[in-house]
């Protein structure tokens, strides 16, 4: 072979390589560019998913503000709210104080409605103006008598003396020698003190069964003035009912008288002015109002001590008791035992039970046994 026909084969098998040289040359280009396409890419996607990422982070920290903003307010309203509460707990705390204090004004209504008309309606009873004046009473206030019933005790004396300073020096020397004709007996005084009640206070209301009847005629007696007024008031036609008791109340000159039902106290109360035949063929006016069933609320208790009277004990039985007495009255009017004036005396003998009665040492009412 020849160098020319080397070269024509030479020439000829290099082509093949060649083009397969340049198709790979085209292709390593195409796949540079798409390298860097996706290189470009990456770069583009990490770009955006940086700038995702902060503004997720923005995002998160804006909810998180926004969430404690929420919050803030949630807790606000949460607040007044529990303020809304307690303040409806303190409204109806108020209304059932309210209520209470309405009940109790209804109550209190209900019985100044009852006094206001029996206030018109009470057992009438004689009184005059003596020209006496007082300063301050301008509120509506009752005056109560003390009647105490105090049990002497055997050997004892009661004595009351004008003056108060006679008593004083009495209990001041304790014991005394009282001579008895032959014989001489050893006393011993001693004050006395009662627990009486100081201040009271009572609810009243009237009682639906029972009415006082006043006005009553002097001059019957008093089984008769009871038998007539319930034969009175236990008929129909009078107004009246069944009775089931009456009872004369002797300090004020009424009587009392309790109907088995309810009604009929009301009815003869409102009508007032009854005539009730005591006596043949002669009626007398009476009058009938509502009686009152009163209870003590309130009462304070103080110590009270008889200024004018002295207990007298250790007295023994040694003569008859009128004696006895006569000669403790004369030993302490004299003013050598350090006595004076007794206005009365009490002689209990040993054995015997006495009950002295003591009443208000007023003014113009001394003091009683």
């Amino acid at each position: 072979m020849s160098t020319e026909d080397f070269s024509l084969v030479e020439s000829e098998s290099l082509d093949p390589v060649l083009r397969d040289i340049s198709k790979c040359k085209k292709q390593h280009e195409a796949l540079l560019t798409e390298q860097k396409i996706l290189k470009d890419g990456i770069a583009n996607n990490k770009n955006f998913a940086k700038q995702f990422k902060q503004r997720a982070e923005e995002r998160k920290a804006s909810n998180e503000d926004q969430k404690q903003k929420y919050a803030k307010i949630i807790q606000k309203e949460k607040d007044k709210c529990r303020a809304v509460d307690d303040e409806n707990e303190k409204m109806k705390m108020e209304i059932l104080k309210i209520r209470e204090e309405m009940q109790s004004l209804d109550h209190k209504n209900s019985n100044l409605k009852q006094q206001t008309e029996i206030s018109t309606a009470v057992p009438e009873r004689k009184v005059v103006f003596r020209g006496e004046t007082k300063e301050g009473a301008h509120g509506v206030s009752f005056d109560v008598n003390p009647r105490i019933i105090y049990p002497m005790e055997g050997g004892t004396a009661l004595i009351t003396f004008e003056e108060e300073d006679v008593a004083q020096k009495i209990l001041n020397l304790t014991d005394h020698l009282v001579e008895l004709g032959d014989c001489t007996i050893t006393v011993q005084a001693k004050p006395i003190q009662f627990l009486v009640p100081s201040y009271v206070e009572m609810e009243t209301q009237v009682c639906p069964q029972r009415v006082l009847v006043s006005n009553l005629p002097k001059e019957e007696p008093e089984d008769r003035v009871l038998d007539k007024l319930e034969l009175h008031f236990s008929k129909k036609k009078n107004g009246g009912g069944e009775v089931e008791d009456t009872d004369m109340l002797h300090d004020s000159g009424t009587v009392v008288i309790t109907f088995v039902e309810d009604d009929i106290a009301k009815r003869l109360s409102d009508k007032q002015d009854h005539e009730v035949e005591f006596s043949s063929r002669k009626k007398h006016k009476v009058k009938i109002t509502p009686f009152l069933n009163g209870e003590i609320s309130q009462m304070d208790i103080c110590n009270s001590v008889c200024k004018r009277t002295v207990l007298l004990t250790g007295i023994p039985a040694v003569m008859d008791k009128d004696n006895l007495q006569d000669n403790l009255e004369i030993h302490f009017q004299k003013s050598a035992n350090g006595g004076g004036e007794v206005e009365g005396i009490v002689y209990n003998p040993l054995g015997q039970t006495t009950l002295a009665l003591f009443n208000e040492d007023s003014p113009k009412d001394n003091e009683g046994l």
